[in-house]
């Protein structure tokens, strides 16, 4: 299945996002803008003070002279640290702020992603945004954000006091500013798409991994790992790659404004040499016009090195501004209610890529109540079929009904609360157990928690964990066994209590041992619910009352398990292979 890629924000969405985001807390940016811009000037009076110093010593005043200065030198860095202190960390709170904000924004966008577009895109897209361009943006807020605030601050006043000093120091300082505007467009073109590949082959990577980690029974069942093993290395390599592509485009970016120091620098003390000379400035003048330019090109170099963080913080935050932006999942304005908890397909096809059906004018009827096991080899279609019926695929041809409505008819939130799909891939969340099961029922009682543990048969098990249901589970809390974590996810189908529910292949990654413990939870947890069992166990099969068997994504068996196997068809091929498995 291609990949097709979460969308990504231009630079003039990104500006509009940011300015909105900005725009709500006007008082604490100005009140922020406020202390750095009295940091900086109380700053400034630095240069000044040590320039009369140097005239006093040159002149060879008395040293008691010097204390003035010299205590204005002392009084000036207390107040500056102070004053830097407060606009940092205003600045710093506004950033929060905002990029608190913006990640509501988007987990919230991304949780209300529909499945399918999560599916052509890849975990891994969505991962990294969430991670790494999460981490990013987040760095460039804390520290970048107040820095660069600083720095352009810094040489503006900076600029206005060369200018008090004498004129001419001004034109020697700006000797360096075509220098330094040509690296930065020289650097900006190719550090922007840089910095987006570089974030694309991040989530690519991730991807490689998150498919061959998750299937790493499937890897080795068919020895592919030295394939999965290439593909991760091609995915690494190319990482890899780029992120030594911005290393060298760094390096050279250094460089060049090194060079620009370097002309500035020689630039102003030649001025400086030329106005003492002439007696046009005393020496104490022309040492704080030369530290002025010292001053002066920190902040300036600081401020053009924050464009490469800058570059790497604008391509994170146009992955996440492009989730945040997507529109949400249209639901009907009145939307229907289904009749009964039937299930039925109509000539239902569904194609991952144009030109190659998986499934085929599947006719599938589910009467209210009635458990239906989807039986056929791997690839058959059994799982798309599942993901049709759930609302996550919507079909390429012919249609799906529930209680008789049609799925864009119920909408996507009807939809959800009608039919569950429980998988074999289950996320136990990090928090009390409580919480984790709550999440599908968020008013249910202690009581009720207990009462759904003890019909999927977990209760005992919950009850000897250290603290019970208020025991931490999940990343960094109390491990749960394959078959404990499977047993919490139809705990959650119990709250839940949707009428028609999906098992796909919900006991496939447990033992033999566990396997018979979930049969029998999945079938306490099914009872008077209309279900379909994507059959992985075909224990599971025979023990329902229908049985469909696909092929090549058509339906080409239906009936009991006792009928099927008496017909001598693909599926007693299947219960034969099946028993001489198990004998």
């Amino acid at each position: 299945m291609t990949r097709e890629l979460l969308p990504v924000a231009d630079g003039r969405r990104i500006r509009a996002v940011v300015g909105e985001l900005v725009g709500r807390s006007k008082g604490r940016a100005a009140a922020a803008a406020t202390m750095l811009v009295a940091a900086t000037a109380i700053g400034l009076l630095t240069a000044p003070l040590l320039g009369e110093v140097v005239d006093l010593v040159a002149t060879r005043r008395p040293a008691a002279d010097l204390v003035t200065p010299i205590s204005g030198l002392v009084l000036v860095a207390i107040a500056q640290a102070i004053a830097t202190a407060i606009g940092v960390s205003m600045v710093a709170r506004l950033g929060e702020t905002i990029l608190a904000e913006l990640r509501e924004r988007f987990v919230e966008r991304a949780l209300g992603l529909p499945l399918e577009q999560l599916e052509r895109a890849g975990s891994g897209d969505l991962t990294a945004r969430v991670t790494n361009d999460v981490s990013v943006v987040a760095e460039g807020v804390r520290q970048a954000l107040p820095e660069l605030g600083r720095s352009v601050l810094t040489v503006v006043l900076t600029l206005g006091a060369l200018a008090v000093l004498d004129w001419r120091f001004l034109l020697a300082a700006l000797v360096a500013v075509p220098i330094q505007v040509w690296t930065v467009r020289w650097y900006v073109p190719r550090a922007k798409p840089l910095y987006a590949s570089q974030r694309e082959a991040v989530g690519a990577q991730q991807q490689q991994l998150l498919d061959t980690i998750g299937g790493a029974k499937t890897v080795r069942a068919f020895r592919l790992a030295d394939a999965h093993l290439d593909r991760v290395r091609q995915r690494s390599d190319t990482a890899v790659d780029l992120a030594l592509r911005g290393i060298r485009l760094v390096t050279r970016f250094y460089a060049r404004l090194n060079l620009a120091e370097f002309v500035g620098l020689s630039a102003v003390l030649a001025a400086g040499f030329l106005l003492v000379g002439a007696n046009a400035v005393t020496v104490g003048v022309a040492t704080a016009a030369a530290l002025y330019f010292h001053s002066l090109f920190g902040p300036i170099t600081t401020a053009l090195a924050l464009v490469d963080d800058a570059q790497a913080a604008a391509a994170s935050l146009a992955r996440l501004i492009g989730v945040a932006d997507l529109p949400a999942e249209e639901s009907p304005s009145q939307p229907s209610r289904p009749v009964d908890a039937s299930v039925k397909t109509a000539a239902a096809g569904y194609s991952y890529v144009d030109g190659h059906p998986v499934l085929r004018d599947v006719d599938l009827g589910v009467a209210p109540g009635e458990r239906v096991a989807l039986v056929g080899a791997s690839g058959a279609g059994k799982t798309t079929l599942a993901k049709l019926i759930a609302g996550i695929h919507r079909p390429s041809s012919g249609s799906v009904t529930l209680g008789g409505v049609p799925l864009d008819e119920l909408g996507p939130e009807a939809t959800r609360r009608t039919v569950a799909l429980i998988s074999q891939e289950v996320h136990v969340f990090a928090g009390p157990l409580a919480e984790d099961l709550r999440l599908a029922c968020p008013s249910a009682s202690d009581a009720d928690l207990r009462a759904a543990l003890a019909k999927v048969g977990a209760l005992s098990w919950v009850d000897s964990l250290p603290s019970g249901l208020a025991t931490v589970v999940g990343e960094g809390g109390h491990q749960l066994t394959v078959t404990q974590a499977q047993q919490l996810a139809l705990v959650r189908l119990v709250l839940a209590d949707p009428p028609i529910a999906i098992l796909d292949e919900a006991t496939a990654e447990a033992g033999s041992a566990g396997s018979r413990v979930l049969e029998s939870a999945a079938a306490a947890a099914l009872e008077g619910r209309t279900a379909l069992v994507v059959a992985h166990r075909l224990t599971q099969a025979a023990a329902s009352d229908r049985i469909v068997v696909l092929d090549a994504g058509a339906v080409v068996e239906t009936g009991t398990h006792d009928d099927l196997v008496a017909a001598g068809g693909q599926y007693a091929k299947l219960w034969a292979a099946w028993s001489g498995q198990r004998a």
